[in-house]
């Protein structure tokens, strides 16, 4: 076998740490998978415990019953102590970036595991397993806080990254600029005045405080009023399955890839 490509991670990781993207990727490719014929998932880079593994499995399992998933890491002792959890439809294997599998994923979870990298890597990291994926495919790449409670995250395809989403428990942050930490490792560097990622920072914090009356009814309602303050100059979907009340009332915001692209 071909030495796996990567490196190895911290590997932290803890129950629900992923649950907000796990989340979102039932909502808006839940469809997909259940489309698919014989839908492959991936869980790339799981770190030291199978868990979050485990919950993408028990999650996706629950809108498409057919769906399998692989659980990729390359440090052997990890992929150990993670073989009796194995399941039908959940597997671990050794490996890296290459996924050493037997057919292209429908989609690709790798969360927390570029940010070890240059830029210039993430980028090729990207292209690369977006250069695996099956027909129609995404890759869903991002970082989240050690307690899952911030999390920032990109949908990519072939063609290249399309969207990012921006989440976090209501309680997690004092201004939704407390998310830059957890930008994808193409844009955490970018984070500076001319850029358009800071740009939108930047107007968000500015929604943010315009909205402060709605604090009175709770931190969700002023969420949801600089969102809707934002969509006034930013082009925030506002349809499922990207947008919408039901998606901002979780502490979420998706926007196209290219509204912040470097």
């Amino acid at each position: 076998m071909a030495k796996p490509v990567g490196s190895i991670t911290r590997g932290t990781t803890g129950y629900n740490r992923l649950r907000r993207c796990d989340r979102w990727v039932v909502a808006v490719h839940g469809q997909a998978l259940r489309a698919a014929e014989r839908p492959l998932v991936v869980d790339l880079g799981y770190g030291a415990s199978h868990t979050t593994t485990l919950e993408l499995f028990t999650r996706l399992r629950g809108v498409a019953p057919g769906v399998e998933v692989v659980g990729i890491e390359i440090d052997p002792a990890r992929v150990a102590a993670a073989k009796p959890y194995e399941r039908e439809g959940l597997s671990f294997r050794l490996g890296g970036f290459e996924l050493p599998i037997s057919r292209p994923p429908t989609l690709v979870r790798a969360f927390n595991v570029l940010r070890q990298y240059a830029e210039p890597e993430a980028w090729r990291h990207w292209e690369t397993l977006c250069g695996k994926l099956a027909p129609g495919g995404v890759l869903v790449e991002g970082t989240s806080s050690e307690n899952g409670r911030r999390a920032v995250w990109a949908g990519l395809s072939p063609e290249g990254p399309g969207t990012i989403t921006f989440s976090a428990r209501f309680d997690a942050f004092s201004r939704p600029s407390d998310l830059a930490d957890r930008l994808p490792k193409t844009l955490i560097h970018r984070n500076v005045p001319g850029e358009r990622i800071h740009a939108f920072l930047s107007d968000f914090d500015r929604a943010w405080a315009v909205s402060a009356p709605y604090g009175a009814y709770g931190v969700r309602q002023r969420w949801l009023a600089s969102v809707r303050e934002l969509s006034r100059s930013w082009p925030v979907p506002t349809r499922p399955p990207l947008g919408g009340p039901a998606r901002w009332r979780l502490g979420e915001l998706t926007l196209p890839w290219s509204a912040v692209a470097p």
